[in-house]
């Protein structure tokens, strides 16, 4: 049997992974505090705030198999560094930008980047940490998320009062470069030169696919489901992700790894963690909308009374991997999800007047559930790995999360956006000032505002906690779907890792270490 010898440095070198995991959890959480603001000063409607979201996702989902296989075949380190660096210059562009169109672009961008700092962030963790470890590596890189969420909000909810809006991109560059200089300093190289070569067509496929697919959920309401151009884009979806799918099953090295997903712990940990984040997307799309449009905080107090989501999330985190031990994991995912659907289903209830105190109380089980879902799902996942696949299968891991977060966004944004205009009262307005209300709560209340009525304003506040409670349902059921499917069918028992003996130096002795 061969002794691994692990790497000195790794406990240093988390440091910057989770230097660089920050900078995404931080820019996330302003741009849902921002999304309000923005939507009023640039006129956005609420198809234009979900691509303004979306378009960072879709390109993050996309780009993130290939970068997983760049990173193993050309070093981790390296790549990390680089999407870095690419996250930088696209809150650069974020900040420099006039319009709609200009902040869709610039945060397609930072998804490039974004789409090389994830998966090889994570992929470093099974060649740096032994299983007994890599639980806790896991939960501090989730600490680091949870970290990010309550200063995103607090510091862009200040940035908004008292700057314009661009300056929410802009203070993501000094986070990107202490990234890079933590990567620089503390993380050590490692790569697998034997991966799968990146596959451009089906790197192609996938973008192509994706964005099909979240164009014709986006455009469904304003245009309509039964309007040509919704199918015919579905169906365009449809074709664009099957053969994406039979190009991979055809091929001898595929990027996307169907064999992975044969192993019932991956699958069923990765559709947990990808239903997680398809929930708490939701969520963090709606709320803050809620939070500033309907009982009237600013972005900086918004960031406040998101603190409830966070600090759950942070004390889930820290306390998931010792209730696995105890517990077991198939306890702690199911027990985290079904407290996620109590948490939605409990903010079913809200009402435009039930003030702060009820919101605060879901969303602290909300992060609670969360925390407790998604840390022993992702250690599940990741464990199933073979350490030569690191790379790809984090990638893959990853995709399917922020396929899920793009869904999310897109599905239950559109899910408001089409209850919030069913049940808006435009008795009385002009058509066009009507259709100009009608396409988002903050137009609405400006269009109050203009016009002095309270009656619409009232309305625009009741419609939206209309579609709100529609979002939180669908959240609650899927929740309690993917509890089921966890209790059912997920194994209890730790994965033995399928790496062969041989491959075992290899694989725990990070490049540029292997001599010490």
């Amino acid at each position: 049997m061969v002794t691994v010898t692990q790497n000195p440095r790794r406990w240093w070198a988390l440091g910057a992974l989770v230097a660089s995991m920050l900078v995404l959890a931080f820019d996330s959480t302003i741009l849902n505090v921002a999304l309000p603001t923005m939507a009023g000063q640039l006129g956005a409607t609420t198809g234009q705030q979900q691509w303004m979201a979306d378009a960072y996702v879709v390109v993050f989902a996309a780009l993130m198999l290939p970068a997983g296989l760049l990173g193993d075949r050309f070093g981790r380190r390296r790549m990390l560094i680089t999407g870095l660096g690419v996250f930088l210059a696209g809150s650069v562009l974020g900040s420099l930008a006039s319009g709609v169109d200009a902040v869709v672009a610039a945060r397609a961008v930072m998804g490039v980047g974004a789409a090389l700092i994830m998966p090889l962030s994570l992929a470093v963790l099974p060649a740096m940490f032994t299983p007994d470890e890599r639980g806790k590596a896991v939960g501090m890189i989730s600490a680091a998320s949870a970290l990010g969420m309550p200063l995103g909000p607090l510091v862009g909810g200040f940035l908004l009062d008292h700057f314009w809006w661009g300056s929410v991109f802009l203070i993501n560059i000094p986070m990107a470069a202490l990234g890079i200089a933590a990567c620089l300093l503390l993380l050590p190289e490692t790569s697998d030169p034997t991966s799968p070569k990146v596959d451009t067509v089906s790197t192609a496929l996938t973008a192509t696919g994706l964005g099909a697919l979240i164009y014709a959920i986006i455009e469904a309401p304003d245009r309509g489901w039964t309007d040509a151009v919704v199918p015919a884009t579905f169906a365009t979806a449809a074709l664009l992700l099957a053969a994406l799918v039979l190009r991979e099953r055809r091929m001898s090295r595929p990027m996307l790894d169907m064999t992975l997903l044969a192993h019932r712990g991956f699958l069923l940990n990765t559709v947990a963690a990808t239903l997680v984040m398809f929930v708490l997307s939701g969520l963090m799309f709606a709320v803050p909308t809620y939070l500033q449009a309907v009982l009237g905080q600013d972005a900086f107090a918004t960031g406040v009374r998101l603190l409830p989501l966070s600090l759950g999330l942070m004390v889930a985190a820290k306390g998931a991997q010792a209730a696995v031990v105890r517990f077991g994991a198939r306890t702690v995912v199911s027990a985290g999800l079904v407290v996620l659907a109590f948490a939605a289903l409990l903010g079913t209830r809200t009402t435009d007047g039930s003030g702060y105190g009820f919101t605060a109380l879901w969303l602290a089980c909300a992060g609670l559930g969360f925390g407790f879902a998604v840390v022993p799902a992702m250690d599940g996942a990741l464990g199933t790995l073979p350490g030569d696949r690191a790379g790809s299968g984090s990638g893959l891991l990853m995709t399917l999360r922020q396929v899920g977060g793009a869904v999310g966004i897109a599905l239950l944004g559109s899910l408001l956006a089409s209850a919030f205009r069913d049940r808006l009262d435009v008795t009385g307005l002009p058509g066009p000032v009507a259709h100009t209300a009608g396409e988002s709560v903050v137009a609405a209340h400006a269009v109050a505002a203009r016009t002095h009525s309270a009656h619409l304003a009232a309305s625009a506040d009741t419609a939206f906690v209309h579609g709100m409670t529609l979002v939180l349902l669908v959240c609650g059921i899927a929740s309690l779907v993917a509890a089921l499917l966890a209790a059912l069918f997920l194994p209890d028992t730790p994965v033995v890792r399928r790496t062969e003996p041989q491959q075992a130096p290899a694989v725990a002795a990070p490049a540029g270490d292997a001599g010490q």
